[in-house]
């Protein structure tokens, strides 16, 4: 049964390729022994490669854009302070500058009020903010699991790209 820290670690692993359990989870604030039983859960569904630790990134694709927005469904909250996300955030935010709603990923050092949605994982927020690939793709994540149809084929498209790098 996959949990959300594995899906942001095969993202981080996918946009910067295959690292050792403690830098990964000192990107990912998560513990070393976290990463590891990330890595068997995510091998184990076909996400990853176990010897080189990478992604198999066609797999990652499809469940990231089909599967993984069914299985970590977005939750909009209150308004809040916090970091942009989805269409409120780059690549996004150049394509869909009409949006009247900002979405956020509520933090203390947030510099943006808007509605709440809750990240992937509690500590995505920190990681994205030291780490702009990994930002982009949870941008588009959250797109696909928050937007309308239009902005889901469009973050879809996007986060295939990317992922194919």
């Amino acid at each position: 049964m996959l949990r959300p820290q594995d899906l942001l670690l095969a993202l981080r692993i996918a946009a910067h390729g295959p690292d050792t359990l403690e830098t990964l989870g000192v990107a990912l604030g998560l513990s070393t022994s976290e990463v590891g039983n990330a890595v068997q859960r995510l091998t184990a569904a076909r996400l990853l490669q176990a010897r080189p630790r990478t992604v198999i990134r066609p797999a990652l694709k499809d469940f990231a854009i089909y599967g993984a927005p069914y299985v970590f469904p977005a939750e909009r909250g209150k308004r809040a302070r916090g970091m942009p996300t989805a269409t409120s955030a780059p690549p996004l935010s150049e394509l869909f500058t009409s949006s009247p709603e900002v979405l956020v990923w509520p933090t203390a050092t947030g510099s943006v009020r808007g509605e709440s949605l809750t990240p992937l994982y509690k500590t995505a927020p920190s990681a994205a903010e030291e780490d702009p690939k990994l930002y982009r793709l949870l941008v588009l994540f959250d797109a696909i699991r928050s937007g309308t149809a239009r902005v889901r084929e469009v973050a879809s498209k996007l986060l295939a790209q990317e992922l194919a790098k």
